[in-house]
């Protein structure tokens, strides 16, 4: 009977381990189609002149309207207008909102127009940190010093050069084309919303739109070593909140047994302990899908066989936390915490904030409902400081999703196209109201360095990388 029982469980596990390597060999690669023969000639000079007399305006934005210069806007502006006379005099310019600038470029259709998005305005600027200054656009070793370089200036002036170009060569596109910029995305300002809120008005349905997000990376993948593009179908949700408690405060040489900020970090502990609960979103699943067949044996066997490895890869997850953690599920970043200014009083109030990245169906409600569930504490309650829920998930069966593929890889030799969840937030979710085709592309190529740089010191592009992200907008705007 015990032998019985025990050929039964090798049996089992024969068949299981068969299963797992004909799915693993057949998990292979998709077929790739012929890339286009596109070489894309461009004013390199004027390229480089113009990207840095952009940096050199200080388009800061903040919350606080006192400590914005809004007269380095109004020299963008103007030196838009005149770097760019083409688009000024053909392409309709709009100022929208507080910042907008709406350049219209008909074609010969308006049935599935096209929106192309950047913002110009930037980051504040610690210059103690940086070793070059950030506004003067010096150029070193082939490289463009600045803040904005990365975010978003070199996409900025990358559309208008593109299509700069395209008019002096007498080319009209297929269907309309917007080019939407806005001076206060760092802010979360109100501008895209007005832009989009326009081309609603106006009866506008666009077939693609497309704004700052992932990029041409290599070795940001378990098991592969090929380089690949990323292009966000989707946005997770952001949510700021404060944890507070009140207490009746006093002198620290006779505390109560549980102190407030004590009791805060029983809640941060409480909420490390217990994340949220995984989900396997669309982006995710379709990036597993197709980089996943790149990948090293081992990881192959992984993604070819979710169905028995998922309770391992979640547990690897839940360990070690990082990115791809966190695009598996909603994630709480404790950030800041803050009690009395003195080391021997008591507050008589306490804070601790976090930021909330939502994913899928996580909502700023429930998210609230679940963490008050988990610090399980009465005496603390949450405050809601600013949020926003999940975009929704772009198609990527549609023909703007391989045609922005093939434009892709005309671009950048041998790079594999994925969709991918984007963990930061952009102005593009503002469109999601008006269309399922939002697609997050930066349309560059960045190291693992180069993307620290974004909101970091010492941001600064390589020319080339500006160079190809112009050919890629020549590619682009004449594919749509």
């Amino acid at each position: 009977m015990v032998l019985t029982i025990l050929g039964i469980i090798i049996g089992v596990i024969l068949v299981l381990a068969a299963v797992v390597l004909i799915r693993t060999a057949m998990f292979k690669p998709y077929p790739v189609g012929e890339k286009a023969e596109s070489p894309v000639e461009v004013d390199e000079e004027k390229i480089v002149r113009d990207m840095v007399d952009l940096i050199r305006c200080k388009t800061v934005s903040n919350r606080d309207e006192s400590l914005v210069d809004r007269k380095e806007f109004e020299k963008l502006t103007k030196l838009v207008e005149e770097r760019f006379p083409r688009v000024h005099a053909q392409c309709s310019p709009e100022k929208i909102g507080k910042t907008g600038l709406l350049f219209t470029w008909k074609g010969k259709s308006t049935e599935k127009p096209t929106v192309c998005m950047a913002h110009y305005d930037v980051v504040p600027v610690d210059e103690s940190g940086w070793s070059q200054p950030p506004f003067e656009g010096l150029i070193i070793d082939g490289e463009i010093w600045g803040r904005g370089t990365m975010d978003t200036k070199g996409t900025f002036c990358s559309i208008l050069e593109a299509a700069e170009q395209l008019l002096g060569e007498g080319y009209v596109p297929d269907n309309d084309l917007y080019m939407a910029f806005s001076g206060e995305e760092e802010i979360d300002g109100g501008t895209c919303p007005d832009i989009v809120a326009e081309l609603e008005r106006r009866g506008v349905k666009p077939a693609i739109v497309l704004d700052e997000g992932g990029a041409v990376v290599d070795h940001s993948f378990p098991g592969v070593d090929a380089e690949f593009a990323c292009v966000g179908i989707g946005e997770k949700g952001s949510l700021n909140i404060d944890f507070e408690i009140d207490g009746n405060g006093g002198h620290a040489s006779a505390p109560p047994v549980h102190t407030q900020v004590g009791e805060l970090a029983q809640a941060a502990v409480a909420i490390e302990k217990h994340p949220f609960h995984f989900q396997y979103t669309k982006p995710v699943v379709e990036m597993f899908d197709i980089l996943g067949r790149h990948s090293t044996f081992l990881y192959r066997t992984i993604f070819a066989n979710m169905w028995l490895f998922r309770g391992a890869l979640e547990a690897m997850c839940s360990k070690t936390g990082g990115e791809i953690n966190a695009m598996l599920r909603t994630t709480c970043a404790l950030t800041r915490i803050e009690g009395s200014k003195a080391y021997n009083v008591l507050p008589n109030h306490a804070t601790m904030g976090a930021n909330v990245r939502l994913m899928g169906t996580d909502t700023v409600e429930n998210s609230v409902e679940y963490l008050n569930k988990v610090i399980d504490n009465p005496n603390i309650r949450i405050n809601v400081v600013n949020g926003m829920n999940p975009s929704i998930f772009s198609d990527t069966s549609c023909e703007e999703w391989k045609k922005l593929g093939e434009v892709i890889s005309d671009t950048w030799e041998d790079v594999i196209v994925t969709p991918y969840l984007m963990m930061a937030c952009s102005d593009s979710r503002h469109y999601c109201r008006i269309t399922d085709r939002v697609y997050r592309f930066s349309a560059m190529k960045m190291s693992k360095e180069e993307r620290g740089m974004i909101h970091g010191n010492d941001e600064r592009i390589p020319i080339p990388t500006l160079i190809k992200t112009v050919q890629f907008y020549v590619r682009f705007m004449k594919r749509f």
